[in-house]
């Protein structure tokens, strides 16, 4: 067989990449703050295991992600006034899962912020195995937008599980609270951010993993400063 033909045989094999074959950029989601959106590369990554590390619950880590739900499941615009997109959408991507939360959350907050309460899931667990589980048969299901889940302790086995649940899906926002001592264990995640209470009103972010960049640190105004700062949560 001559050289040609065995590139050529070669080039037929589906294991082997090549460049321009397929689409390689991961969807991202626009997190409503145009200094993380530029640091992260256009949003949070969808489809992927994100980790946000804190220590002290309503430092702004709700709201940190709260543009992100109402883009998926907004009742409407807070600034126009009109029907959220997302809310017409066809997709059967249609809720938003809490799993566990430390507290329970403040539904008028929540409506204030525009999001659609319809379609907002609470699932309480007992065990912290419930949690990773509840958040895994959430991503299987395949009916989500987003799972946002506190987990106060997980096996790096039971994060790859999630990791690839959330991969499979392809299309779920999966967010993992943890505390901040966990920052030192390994974990399949993509992006791994501290979050610390900044100066009055602020909120501090130490992007320590982060698929393709170096670690950073940013100062985001989450809006703290109304007239119930920091309450999401009854």
């Amino acid at each position: 067989m001559s050289s040609r033909h065995r590139l050529e045989k070669l080039l037929q094999n589906r294991q082997v990449w090549k460049a321009g074959q397929g689409n390689t950029r991961r969807r991202a989601l626009p997190t409503g703050f145009p200094d993380l959106d530029a640091t992260l590369g256009d949003g949070w990554p969808v489809g992927r295991l994100v980790e946000l590390l804190v220590d002290c619950h309503g430092i702004g880590e709700f709201r940190l992600i709260m543009p992100a739900l109402v883009r998926l499941i907004g009742g409407q615009d807070r600034l126009t006034g009109r029907p959220n997109p997302a809310r017409g959408s066809r997709s059967s991507h249609q809720w938003v899962m809490l799993v566990a939360p430390p507290y329970v959350p403040y539904a008028p907050a929540f409506a204030r912020q525009g999001l659609d309460m319809s379609r907002l899931l609470v699932v309480r667990c007992r065990r912290q195995a419930d949690v990773l589980w509840a958040s895994e048969q959430a991503l299987q299901s395949q009916t989500c937008s987003a799972v946002l889940a506190w987990c106060d302790g997980a096996e790096d086995r039971a994060l790859r599980r999630l990791q690839l649940a959330a991969e499979a899906d392809g299309n779920c926002l999966l967010v993992l609270f943890r505390p901040l001592r966990f920052a030192r264990q390994r974990s399949p995640a993509t992006l791994r951010i501290r979050l610390l209470p900044g100066r009055p009103g602020l909120l501090d972010l130490q992007i320590f993993k982060m698929r393709g960049g170096r670690p950073r640190s940013l100062t985001l105004d989450v809006g703290l400063g109304g007239s119930e700062p920091g309450r999401m949560y009854d």
